[in-house]
């Protein structure tokens, strides 16, 4: 059994579909069905025809992924699908080959079948195998320090026995005939994630969250630690809190993901507190049916996920207090943008 990753697109538009629909699926929507392709000389023959004002070196790159997508990926493979909805890794395994689905969302027509078995919150996982999950490529191999051993322990809810000691690290590799290139951005992203569960447990993640809201202009009351009558967060614009916008704020620091329950109320929250606005922030995500459930309240309700924190942190960090910021020190930095799919 080999371990690939399969991405769901940059913003992670395909995650649901694939996870409701149990497939894999990957872009490139302007190719065909890709079923008689028998050679890898074909499939760059296509791609060169579908995209010819892309450079030589990208359609190789595309090549080498698409053709794992096709070929190289066995029936029984286990996949590995990083979601954005959540900060979580979904596991699954291939039961179906490759199949052209028209009747699929033009992004994911391309298509496995795949039976997803479980998901796995990004801090369960040591940060070299983060790093061969952060891959700058929508289709590749993991396999280095021992991945495929070690993940499918963590699958079975065991603790890896296999991890390896920083100085014995293997550093990345090239991807056959593809240079495997790291997402810079979302490394980053996974150590402040790891940092901030360390340090901002249960009601620190309230402050964070306060400290976010203050230095985006909100006057603020926080609930003490123990029974808060479902709000943690009192939030309003003014001197004194008094003007509006108005908004009631409930953090959950659980890994769970949050249900429609929460959501529901929060919406009694805010009727309570006369709050015209409610923010619900989990740092275990939310279940399927929550963003459903929202979508109508585009005006009433925001949801944060870890994700959408961290971005909050990074775009509101030079309004934070001091004593945030001696917790979670960062610096700006600029990064060329690889290719990608």
């Amino acid at each position: 059994m080999t371990l690939w990753m399969v991405r769901s697109g940059r913003y992670g538009e395909r995650e649901d579909f694939a996870l409701e629909n149990k497939v894999a699926v990957i872009g490139w929507n302007e190719l065909p069905d890709l079923s008689k392709i028998e050679t890898r000389e074909q499939l760059r023959a296509l791609l060169e025809k579908t995209y010819p004002d892309d450079k030589p070196k990208t359609l190789i790159n595309w090549e080498s992924q698409i053709w794992r997508f096709l070929h190289d990926i066995a029936i029984g493979d286990l996949i590995a699908m990083p979601l954005k909805g959540r900060s979580s890794i979904a596991f699954g395994k291939i039961t179906g080959p490759y199949s052209y689905q028209k009747n699929f969302p033009e992004n994911a027509r391309h298509s496995r079948k795949i039976e997803w078995k479980r998901e796995i919150p990004r801090d369960r996982f040591d940060q070299d195998l983060l790093y061969s999950l952060g891959a700058f490529m929508t289709v590749c191999r993991i396999q280095r320090n021992n991945a495929e051993e070690r993940i499918l322990e963590l699958l079975e809810g065991k603790t890896p026995s296999g991890k390896i000691k920083a100085g014995e690290q293997k550093p990345p590799e090239a991807e056959g005939d593809v240079e495997l290139v790291l997402n810079i951005e979302e490394m980053a992203t996974d150590q402040l994630r790891e940092l901030i569960s360390r340090k901002f447990r249960g009601h620190d993640l309230t402050r964070l969250v306060g400290a976010i809201l203050e230095a985006q202009g909100y006057t603020i009351s926080i609930a003490k630690p123990g029974a808060d009558g479902g709000v943690d967060i009192i939030a309003g614009k003014g001197a004194l809190g008094f003007d509006h916008p108005r908004l009631v704020v409930q953090v959950k620091s659980s890994d769970s993901p949050c249900d429609v329950k929460i959501v529901r109320e929060l919406q009694g929250v805010m009727k309570n507190f006369q709050a015209e606005h409610g923010l619900l922030v989990s740092w275990g995500g939310y279940s399927g049916a929550v963003p459903k459930e929202t979508a109508t309240k585009f005006f009433e309700i925001r949801l944060w996920n870890a994700d959408d924190l961290i971005q909050m942190i990074q775009t509101n960090y030079d309004k934070i207090p001091d004593e945030i910021k001696a917790d979670l020190p960062l610096k700006r930095i600029w990064i060329l943008v690889p290719e990608e799919e």
